[in-house]
């Protein structure tokens, strides 16, 4: 089978590469062509992985913080002298705009390098225990400790970012890690795998630390359900999300689901500056981000200059190949996406939505047209669903609480951003809106690889960002010593 780079033919399962019982072939999604045929793994595959990382799970656990701390920044740096060939790859199995798989790279050798340093941190603390009579005469600390077999599932979307954010705090933490990438976007992950276990033999650590299986859902089903799993990372929909949750049970679980981004505009905000925050984070990666934004909610009193300022910078934003290093909206990740979301624009006019802008195919019927609705009614997918596509939508409030409340109606709950020179409208926000991220003046898209990063709702449960990853990746222990 075809492979891209220096990757080693088959799967990463065990301490070497397997052969993989069939091949599916890796299409560039803006013109369809091929890129490489790609290993698939099945159930078996699957419960050999997890088998192999149950049996090498007290070894790396053992795993000193020096030799993990070694093993990461060596990732990060490998990452580093990549990143070019990487980047090349990302452009052709997503199909997103160079400028968004540069970036990627960037975040994911910020994210190995983060997850390096948090090493040091791992640790306990000592406690009173003669705060009660019972006590008295006896000492006690608590110290974290491996939780055991990871399975980490990553999107189509930022597959080495999101592979990343699974596999380098599981190895921070001491746990053995098996990650599934997305099917249509393997290539490049397979790629990181390869340079990670790189790194794990030269510190003198097992290979089979780090596996990957590919395949469908049942393929999933075997790793987030095989007993000696212990946590299960999972980025994509929510749907899925619910699916993984219930099956896993009661394996510890960390979703990071779908969202609904939102940025308030207030009367006083900069429009300007909120204007071009919406045209660069609503189209940034082609509008496939679970960040970016879709709604936009505006005070009545600076709406009309708002969308007019918004449909001015509409025609600037660049579709086409993207490979073009000035391209900015590409096709979407197949055509049943492309389709659905363009159902999705044509179901909300219908309803009642003013279309400002797109709508359309373009670049010869290969990309959709950077779209803006206007007053899209409640009910609609492209108003309460997660469109991940380049649409925008636009719809006029009285007053902030209004579009404070208009926000919590989403079943999604990541991220929101208001726009305001108000600092008591700002901290308004950060206490009102039920999110996991509150952006003040800038991107609802705006994620620090090392903050923490989740939401709340139906946008999942628990937070990524290496520190607050490998704590959810570790479990206390209690020690009790009577001297």
């Amino acid at each position: 089978m075809t492979r891209p780079g220096t990757c080693p033919e088959g799967l990463p399962v065990g301490d070497g590469w397997v052969t993989a019982p069939a091949g599916q072939p890796v299409r560039f999604p803006y013109d369809g062509s091929e890129i490489a045929v790609a290993p698939v793994g099945d159930q078996d595959l699957a419960g050999r992985a997890v088998e192999h990382a149950a049996a090498v799970r007290v070894e790396v656990g053992r795993l000193t913080a020096g030799v993990r701390r070694q093993v990461l920044a060596g990732v990060a740096a490998s990452l580093a002298d990549t990143a070019p060939e990487l980047v090349d790859l990302l452009v052709l199995e997503t199909g997103k705009p160079r400028v968004d798989c540069g970036v990627e790279m960037q975040r994911a050798v910020a994210t190995w390098q983060s997850a390096a340093d948090e090493v040091a941190h791992l640790h306990g603390e000592t406690v009173p225990l003669d705060l009660q009579p019972s006590g008295e005469g006896l000492f006690g600390f608590w110290t974290r400790k491996p939780v055991g077999v990871v399975v980490g599932i990553a999107g189509f979307n930022y597959p080495v970012l999101l592979a990343s954010h699974k596999i380098a705090p599981a190895l921070a933490a001491g746990c053995p890690v098996i990650v599934k990438p997305a099917p249509a976007t393997p290539l490049a992950t397979l790629r990181l795998v390869h340079l990670v276990r790189e790194q794990l033999v030269a510190a003198g650590a097992p290979a089979g630390a780090v596996q990957l299986v590919t395949g469908d859902a049942e393929v999933g089903r075997t790793l987030t359900t095989h007993p000696e799993v212990a946590a299960v990372s999972f980025t994509g929909s929510a749907a899925v999300g619910h699916h993984i949750a219930r099956d896993a049970a009661p394996r510890k679980v960390v979703l990071e689901l779908g969202s609904n981004a939102a940025l308030v505009v207030a009367a006083d905000a900069d429009l300007e500056a909120a204007a071009d925050a919406v045209v660069r984070g609503g189209f940034y990666a082609s509008g496939q981000a679970c960040i970016s934004v879709q709604r936009v909610i505006v005070v009545d009193a600076v709406a009309e200059e708002f969308e007019k300022l918004l449909a001015q910078r509409l025609p600037d934003v660049v579709v086409g190949d993207p490979r073009d290093p000035g391209t900015r909206v590409s096709a979407l990740i197949d055509e049943t996406a492309t389709r659905r979301v363009l159902d999705w624009v044509e179901r909300a006019r219908a309803a009642g939505a003013r279309l400002v802008a797109g709508g359309v195919r373009d670049a010869g019927g290969r990309c959709i047209a950077p779209t803006l609705l206007a007053e899209v009614p409640d009910g609609e997918p492209a108003w309460d669903e997660e469109i991940f596509g380049p649409v925008v939508c636009l719809r006029a409030v009285p007053d902030l609480d209004t579009a404070y409340d208009l926000v919590n109606a989403s079943r999604y709950g990541l991220h929101a951003a208001v726009f305001t020179r108000d600092l008591r409208a700002a901290l308004g926000a950060v206490d009102r809106l039920e999110v996991g991220g509150v952006v003040v003046n800038e991107v609802p898209g705006y994620r620090s690889d090392i903050a923490p990063y989740g939401g709340v709702k139906d946008s999942g449960i628990g937070r990524e960002g290496p520190r607050f990853a490998i704590e959810e990746l570790t479990v206390t222990r209690m020690v009790v010593v009577r001297p």
